[in-house]
């Protein structure tokens, strides 16, 4: 039985505008050809595999594939739509390979998979699929183009033809999953070495092992390219080495563009070289080509993202110290703290409103509690500042981010003095680790020279000329804030919700989270309410888009596949916690009925939480810390009729609105 037949092959026929719903359509055609005896179980394997990685690739195509035991041997669908589906959001897919192979078949999964990422760099292959008149003419290109899958996948370093005495380089390419990029990356740079009299040799890390370059390859190299999104292994072979590193995506976009940056290094003295120290992780990759916006969330992101543990256990401690010493413990918390032991506690009368059942005991816990939390809490601003310089400057940047972090939270310049410190520090850092010094400074500059003169920079700018402007402007937001009442207090509530649920965990949401929490340290201190109702809000709004969504696949299943009615058991336990992340499987399925209908329930959540004046002293934990939410059931009150929006928004959208199949046909029509 033939890989493929004209019963698997479907030439713009399929009107479907989503990749969930292509999928699906291949999977009844492998019904309909007797390859699978039900279409269920080769959609759900194939959509599974989807949700965790897009199959989109570069220059029109997709290639979702599955292992299942539902078909008995190998099986290639293909399809070429009418209009391209967004299996890649930045690059909508017209060309469809939908791959299943047995259950056990993982070698022979991997080489069909290689073969077609490969067949893809053939120009002349794509345009005879694109011009097929027929599905006999399509099963001929593919039969002829996958005739050769059970030979080994492109993973053999080769050189590409060249002149004798032609420049001589290596690369390596890699993708998260090591299936279709990381070979169409090899490709692209073989034939553009072949197209710039290039001697070029590439090692493919894919997920069927790598055959490692020769060491008499990597030794007579000019230069190396790496074209990874993952860390490059064994990257120690390549020390010394001039390098040019880029995402893979690059590799295959501009393959030409990446080998004259390599000649050119190859040429440069001061051009970067492959160290030691270097982790060549993907990251560093994508330094090289990612834009000015893209580099500043990167570096905002790294300092928000080392900095949530600090505030979810200094602000879990601190709620746990108001529920066992009452809410009067800051009053003297540090004196019984420190003042007594477990073998010495204090008496009743002397603790601060001790809370009732918990006595003497639970009154001195909840001041060490206290005084803990406030200490880590502390951090806060530092580690925001000291991580963004790391994400600017690498390991240099982390002390003076650090003090300058530090001393934004002496100068009461709060959260937003963290972030400019950080940037600070990080820029001149990451500036002087650009200097070409001798040799013989090299191994003092990023222990004790960068650190010193960047510490001196960043900080001291601080204290002489940004800390008080800043610590001013920070000083009128809270003031803001406090003055913020009735319908004023709403619309500031409308608008955390939508940030918290606009990209579920993403950029936005963790802007309107850092905002959130950076007041919750001062406002305990100074007793101020403002700041722990935009707490309790931000929380509240967080948690609507799973448990929305985790409703939403209980009220009408049949919107739903298999795979999400699983993600809907697991959505109720993270959107009690707070995990806005768990929304992400729905929303990465079908993003634009998804995200709008979590928006809406998290403004309808926002605005009714500052409405009901909801506190919270807890940075984190949603259902899980009922002790640190002041008027607790007002704010599950809230969250629920969030849920309830988002779930019957999304039920709608999935339900109503969708193109109609004649307005698909016009823009044929037109082209035709």
């Amino acid at each position: 039985m033939s890989i493929t037949t004209t019963d698997l092959v479907s030439l713009d026929e399929l009107t479907e505008e989503h990749p969930r719903e292509v999928i699906r359509a291949l999977a009844e055609r492998l019904v309909l050809a007797g390859r699978a005896e039900s279409a269920d179980p080769v959609f759900e394997a194939a959509w599974a595999r989807e949700e965790q990685s897009s199959t989109g690739m570069p220059g029109g195509f997709a290639i979702p594939h599955c292992r299942t035991a539902a078909v008995s041997r190998p099986t290639v669908a293909f399809a070429r739509l009418p209009q391209p589906v967004p299996f890649d959001p930045d690059e909508p897919s017209d060309l469809v390979f939908f791959i299943i192979v047995p259950e056990s078949a993982d070698q022979e999964h991997l080489k069909i998979l290689s073969t077609i990422a490969t067949s893809l760099m053939d120009e002349e292959f794509v345009s005879s699929l694109r011009s097929a008149q027929s599905p006999d003419h399509a099963v001929e290109l593919l039969q002829s183009a996958l005739g050769g899958h059970a030979q080994e996948p492109v993973d053999q370093p080769a050189a590409a033809s060249a002149a004798e005495g032609a420049p001589s380089l290596v690369a390596v390419t890699a993708c998260p999953t090591g299936i279709a990029h990381t070979y169409m990356a090899a490709d692209a740079l073989k034939q553009a070495a072949e197209r710039l009299g290039i001697s070029l040799q590439v090692e493919t890390q894919g997920s069927a092992g790598s055959a490692p370059l020769e060491r008499s390859a990597i030794a007579e190299a000019s230069a190396v390219v790496f074209a990874a999104d993952v860390d490059v292994r064994d990257k120690q072979r390549f020390v010394g080495k001039p390098v040019v590193a880029s995402r893979v995506r690059r590799g295959i976009d501009d393959p030409e563009s990446l080998l004259r940056e390599a000649l050119a290094a190859a040429e440069d003295p001061q051009a970067k070289t492959v160290s030691v120290e270097d982790s060549g992780s993907s990251e560093n990759a994508e330094e090289e080509s990612e834009s000015f916006g893209r580099k500043t969330q990167r570096v905002l992101m790294t300092g928000v993202s080392y900095m949530i543990p600090f505030v979810a256990a200094g602000g879990l401690l601190i709620a746990l110290g108001f529920l066992l010493g009452g809410y009067n413990i800051t009053d003297a918390a540090e004196d019984i703290a420190f003042g007594s032991t477990l073998w010495s506690l204090p008496s009743e009368a002397e603790l601060p409103d001790p809370f009732h059942g918990f006595g003497a005991l639970g009154g001195y816990l909840g001041a060490v509690f206290f005084v803990i939390g406030g200490a880590a809490m502390n951090f806060l601003v530092p580690a925001l500042a000291g991580y963004i310089a790391y994400g600017m400057a690498d390991r240099p940047g982390i002390a003076p981010g650090f003090t300058a972090g530090a001393v934004a939270l002496s100068m009461d310049a709060g959260f937003i003095g963290g972030i400019v410190g950080g940037v600070l520090a990080g820029a001149v850092a990451a500036g002087f680790r650009r200097l070409d010094v001798p040799r013989w400074l090299a191994g003092l500059m990023p222990v004790v020279i960068i650190p010193l003169l960047a510490t001196i920079v960043a900080a001291g700018s601080m204290v002489l000329f940004l800390g008080g402007p800043i610590a001013q402007l920070t000083a009128a937001l809270e003031g803001w804030l406090e003055g913020m009442t009735g319908s004023a207090a709403v619309v500031l509530g409308l608008i955390l919700g939508l940030m918290m649920c606009v990209d579920l965990g993403g950029p936005v949401n963790k802007v309107a989270y850092s905002f959130a929490v950076a007041g919750v340290s001062g406002a305990v201190a100074a007793g101020a309410d403002a700041p722990l109702m935009i707490m309790a809000t931000v929380m509240a709004a967080g948690m609507v888009p799973p448990l929305g969504m985790a409703l939403a696949t209980f009220v009408d299943r049949r919107l739903f596949t298999s795979a999400e009615q699983e993600n809907g058991k697991t959505a109720v336990l993270l959107g009690a916690a707070f995990i806005s992340e768990g929304a992400i499987p729905f929303a990465a399925a079908d993003p634009l009925r998804v995200l709008p209908a979590s928006m809406l329930g998290g403004a309808t959540t926002g605005a009714l939480t500052m409405a009901f004046g909801v506190t919270s002293f807890a940075p984190h934990g949603g259902v899980f810390v009922p002790f640190a939410v002041e008027s607790f059931p007002l704010f599950l009150a809230s969250v629920l009729c969030g849920a309830a929006v988002t779930a019957l928004s999304v039920i709608a959208l999935k339900r109503w609105v969708r193109r109609a199949p004649a307005q698909k046909a016009e823009p044929q029509a037109a082209s035709a």
